[in-house]
């Protein structure tokens, strides 16, 4: 299941209180969904790592009541303790944790209780862990732990991850590198013996990269060590290509309106820079110039520049040019 799907119905089962599973390869973003949807619904977001945690840790340390002479449980104070408090309490890699600490969990899972705590009304709870086959340090989930959660496996989606990548102010350099090479989002192998691999996470790593100001000559090491030799080539070999774009400023205010390149590379990294340098500036005559430049792209690369353009909320249908546009690509819309 994709991403934003994912989203949408882990966003209903927390509203029931229904405890969910997101099962999928690492560094696809299944811990960041799930504190995405947490600021979005302004709850509190407590990441719980079940492998850290011995047996006792969970249902806390038992001690003597002198004034009631009782063995009781001392309730652990890593978990919300306000009654009024709302959240999401995320136990993530939680089939790394060993089977006896997973044991543990049953009863704060299912019932929402264990020991002498007890969940406050307003948190609901998460989960998430790699699968078997991915060659992780995990342990088989037990069924009766397995049976107390919805599960949904998570696969990687570019169209979920550009969206993303929009918005989280990535490099356009690498947006429009994996538009055109979309296999390179997600280089996992689980029978490959190698330590750096290319995942939406690794490639987030390589915008730091990039902005960390490296020197150049180190630069393709550096980008090598988060994603791999392969996808660092590709990666440098296309960032070339963008030398040949025209000034994109030069497109929104209309001085520039004839281009003579058809290199499918430099369409695509076209087409994502205009996108980014509209985020910055979407007035109306910014709007209307990039629209009316569109008009000379081959019609693929037209359509993904508006329908980006879209997906990003900026008006393209109120545009002037709107209609031109229209008339020209409706053939292709059809």
């Amino acid at each position: 299941m994709k991403a934003s799907n994912i989203t949408k119905v882990i966003t209903k089962l927390i509203d029931q209180k229904l405890p969910a599973f997101v099962w999928g390869a690492p560094g696809i973003g299944k811990s960041s969904i799930v504190k995405q949807i947490a600021s979005e619904k302004g709850l509190e977001f407590l990441d719980l790592r079940l492998s850290l945690l011995d047996p006792t840790d969970m249902k806390g340390i038992p001690f003597f009541n002198a004034q009631t002479n009782e063995g009781v449980w001392a309730k652990p104070s890593f978990l919300p303790s306000d009654p009024n408090s709302k959240g999401i309490l995320f136990l993530d890699e939680i089939n790394t944790a060993p089977p006896a600490v997973q044991a543990s969990a049953y009863q704060l899972i299912l019932d929402r209780k264990v020991g002498e705590y007890e969940l406050p009304e307003g948190w609901s709870i998460v989960a998430a862990g790699n699968r078997e086959n991915d060659r992780g340090v995990v342990y088989k989930m037990p069924p009766p732990l397995a049976n107390r959660f919805v599960h949904f496996e998570m696969e990687v989606d570019f169209a979920d991850w550009k969206s993303w990548a929009f918005k989280a102010g990535i490099e356009s350099s690498i947006i429009a590198y994996l538009a055109y090479d979309k296999a390179m989002l997600f280089t996992f192998d689980a029978s490959s013996n190698e330590k750096s691999f290319a995942t939406p996470r690794s490639w987030e790593y390589v915008d730091s990269i990039i902005k960390s100001g490296i020197d150049n000559d180190l630069i393709l090491d550096s980008i090598s060590g988060a994603v791999g030799r392969d996808a660092a080539v590709g990666y440098i070999s296309f960032k070339k290509v963008m030398k040949e774009l025209p000034d994109l400023n030069s497109i929104l205010d209309g001085t520039f309106a004839t281009l003579e390149e058809d290199d499918s590379k430099v369409m695509m990294a076209l087409a994502i820079g205009l996108v980014n340098a509209l985020l910055e500036n979407s007035s109306e005559e910014a709007v209307e110039n990039v629209l009316n430049f569109s008009l000379q792209l081959p019609g693929e690369f037209a359509i993904m520049l508006v329908k980006d353009m879209q997906q990003n909320n900026i008006d393209v249908e109120g545009s002037g040019a709107w209609s031109e546009w229209v008339r020209k690509f409706a053939y292709l819309l059809s």
